[in-house]
């Protein structure tokens, strides 16, 4: 059955209620002030609680602020004298399940107890069902049948729904602005989702973006204007390439983040600001923290919850699938639907790096669709450029072990280093490449 928290300073309500819905089947946890009672809640899973509006260190109310900051699914039911039915009722309009008043009938709150259960299972089942829906969508936006992948949309999944700050790692390419729309997706897509490019804007022109300015505060400032953050309340901003904001927008960011205001330039009125801040760096923030570059603390503000998407080079198994997608967009934009391809065009694609990455391969097929004049695209019309990169990146077909007095063993630990090399270090493309198991080559280069 289900775990119920029973929070009230009077001993005897809060034994006999555990004494009458203990036969049920329930569990029952009892907690005698609201501060306990907010603990026992964070510590341990609980499906109800029921709570004394009145309760020393922490009243009810005031731990139901709390609970609902992080979890707003919890049902509550609230048990009230006469004289704080208002508040009671105040907290049925912020999303508490019901309230009793005193003296309790039993009777009635099983009744309570029973409908509110109901009603969160039908909720958690919808929420799975939702998941569902959610995990083909996220498999449609961003593509990619590798583990690294399935790995990502499930990240993506489990921390868009909270309002942790989320940082996004990648290299250039990989699709950290596809990161952010799937995050947005899922985090509520009826809520504004505010795009700035750092990298893109100087000093001045950027604070004035996101702060906005009063009318007045610089030359040109002919207009009040609202900034990026004001535009972005109750929803997400997307900061990309955050690693290149000047040190005083480093301040004033890490002040938004403690304090949710902000100041337009020109102005000392603070303005509340809720939001929830994505940021995304091709470049290693802990390594720009390491090189006095970008602040300490406000890198640990920004990366409560973080992302890394790994490079194409990485996820070799997904080149093929990703090609067909970006060829068959092209066909329908160029209006070449009976254009086709041949297979070694896409074995040719796996052998390369990408440096790129996923935006160098869509430009790459899309640059094939638009100049193609024949019936079907080969290896002849992948661009010279990259023909000529992946010759240089061949290492020699054949690999010469001289064997002389080896062991068997010592040239099986030959092969498993040129193969790793060749993977630029990646062991679990490696073990694939080899046939065996990731554990099995990581057990026999334990000693690397």
């Amino acid at each position: 059955m289900a775990h119920i928290l029973i929070a009230d300073d009077e001993k005897n309500i809060r034994e006999g209620l555990k004494r009458a819905l203990s036969p049920l089947g329930h569990k029952i946890t009892l907690s005698a002030d609201g501060k306990e009672a907010l603990y026992l809640f964070e510590s341990q899973h609980v499906d109800l609680i029921i709570a004394d509006i009145q309760m020393p260190r922490l009243s009810g109310f005031d731990m139901f602020k709390e609970i609902i900051k992080t979890e707003r699914s919890i049902p509550i039911i609230f048990i009230t004298g006469h004289g704080n039915i208002e508040t009671a009722v105040e907290a049925m309009r912020m999303g508490a399940y019901d309230f009793l008043t005193k003296p309790l009938s039993l009777e009635k709150l099983e009744l309570i107890i029973a409908r509110a259960l109901k009603v969160k299972s039908i909720e958690e089942k919808n929420r799975a069902l939702v998941l569902k829906v959610q995990n083909f969508e996220l498999s449609h936006t961003l593509l990619g049948s590798s583990k690294a992948m399935e790995h990502l949309r499930q990240t993506i999944n489990l921390i868009a729904v909270g309002y942790g700050n989320i940082h996004i790692y990648g290299e250039s390419g990989t699709g950290k602005e596809l990161v952010c729309d799937a995050l947005h997706q899922i985090y509520g897509q009826d809520k504004p989702l505010i795009k700035v490019n750092c990298a893109a804007l100087s000093e001045s022109v950027l604070e004035s973006e996101l702060f906005g300015h009063e009318k007045g505060a610089f030359t040109g400032a002919d207009e009040l204007k609202m900034g990026r953050f004001e535009a972005a309340d109750g929803g997400m901003i997307f900061l990309d390439e955050i690693s290149e904001i000047s040190p005083q927008i480093q301040v004033k960011l890490l002040r938004v983040i403690q304090e949710k205001k902000i100041e337009r330039v020109g102005s000392h009125r603070s303005i509340d600001v809720k939001i929830r801040i994505v940021s995304a760096s091709n470049k290693d923030l802990r390594e720009q923290v390491s090189a006095n570059a970008f602040r300490e603390d406000l890198f640990y503000r920004l990366n409560v919850l973080d992302i890394h998407i790994p490079p194409l080079r990485e996820r070799r198994g997904d080149i093929t699938l990703l090609a067909a997608h970006f060829f068959n967009k092209y066909l329908a934009e160029y209006r070449k639907e009976n254009l086709k391809i041949t297979p070694q065009v896409y074995s040719t694609f796996e052998q390369y790096k990408w440096p790129g990455n996923v935006r160098e391969l869509m430009n790459t097929i899309e640059k094939m669709v638009a100049l193609s004049q024949n019936s079907t695209l080969t290896v002849e019309n992948i661009p010279e450029t990259l023909r000529h990169a992946l010759k240089s990146q061949s290492p020699p077909k054949i690999l010469q072990i001289p064997i002389g007095s080896r062991s068997l063993k010592d040239i099986e630990q030959m092969i498993i280093d040129e193969t790793i090399q060749f993977c630029n270090g990646n062991k679990s493309e490696a073990a694939d490449l080899l046939g065996i198991g990731r554990k099995t080559l990581y057990r026999k280069t334990v000693n690397d």
